[in-house]
């Protein structure tokens, strides 16, 4: 079994009377790019502070590297680079003298690779360009990878980045994706939340969905979609009668602008795609064209959580 970067037993946070995160256990592999998804407001970000010690978890265990947090923070941080809620900048500061100044403040680093090590870390990100430019005038897209920049003054095992490609255009966004690969291609963990199914699909191998403070599933992408319910798409001149015989086996249908396309969700346990397709025959309904597909991630999302995800950036 592969070892676990990230590794939490019944992790929960409560206010006043409230949880905003409800007993989670999360299993993130060392090697991957692991996905952290939800809505917005599904305690995302609260569960991220629990494992880098910037918040007390209320019941639970963490472990993060081998060590145990917050006991083990002095060992496990330094080989941990994240970005939460969005880089904490000094606008009147270069994006090169920011980083500097980040990583005078690390007690771990040497301050005689400091200028080398901050060069590197800002062509990384896509800066270097930009280096000398005052911070409050990047864009909000270059200040996050002036954050990503920081969280890669040092080598890390593991990097921990809260929706990484908020307020990106798509050439940021790309660049963003690109980065993460090679660092995952180095044998970086990375742990990625976000709220955009279409950039986690495109990141990640595994993911977890939270809602409402619960984690409601957790495992590959395929393992994900295979849990959801195919469905089917019927081209007919013969409509109506086609949603009468998909009623008849209990099937809800649905029409996408077109009349003469009917779809459907395979709800009925063991009712076959050929089944359907043979009752449809059966009532002389003219089957021009018959698909089936599997659930779409989006789908299977918003069964989890009942609501709706962005799926673009």
């Amino acid at each position: 079994m592969a070892s676990l970067a990230i590794q939490t037993h019944g992790l929960t946070k409560v206010f006043g009377k409230q949880a905003v995160v409800g007993g989670i256990d999360l299993a993130v592999p060392s090697g991957t790019v692991f996905g952290f998804l939800g809505p917005n407001g599904s305690g995302k970000t609260t569960t991220i502070r629990m494992l880098l010690g910037l918040a007390a978890a209320s019941s639970g265990e963490i472990n993060l590297l081998d060590g145990v947090m917050p006991r083990d923070a002095r060992a496990v941080l330094p080989r941990v680079g994240a970005l939460v809620e969005g880089p904490a900048i000094y606008p009147f500061l270069s994006g090169r003298a920011n980083l500097q100044r980040f990583d005078a403040a690390d007690r771990h680093t040497s301050p005689s690779t400091r200028n080398a090590r901050v060069d590197a870390a800002l062509e990384r990100v896509g800066l270097g360009h930009a280096a000398t430019k005052r911070a409050h005038a990047y864009s909000l897209g270059m200040k996050q990878r002036l954050g990503i920049a920081n969280a890669l003054l040092a080598p890390r095992e593991l990097l921990i980045l809260d929706e990484p490609t908020n307020g990106l255009d798509p050439q940021g966004t790309r660049e963003v994706r690109n980065l993460i690969k090679s660092l995952s291609d180095d044998g970086t963990t990375i742990f990625v939340s976000s709220h955009l199914l279409a950039e986690v699909e495109q990141m990640c191998s595994m993911v977890a969905v939270m809602s409402a403070g619960r984690l409601v599933a957790q495992g590959t992408l395929d393992e994900l979609r295979s849990e959801g319910i195919a469905r089917v798409r019927v081209t007919t001149p013969d409509h109506v009668e086609a949603r009468r015989v998909l009623a008849g086996l209990g099937l809800d249908t649905e029409t996408h602008g077109r009349d003469d396309v009917v779809t459907a969700e395979l709800s009925v346990p063991g009712l076959l795609p050929e089944t359907v397709n043979a009752a449809l025959v059966r009532a002389d309904v003219r089957v021009r064209g018959f698909e089936t597909s599997g659930a779409s991630l989006e789908d299977r999302f918003v069964a989890l959580t009942g609501e709706g995800f962005d799926v673009a950036g």
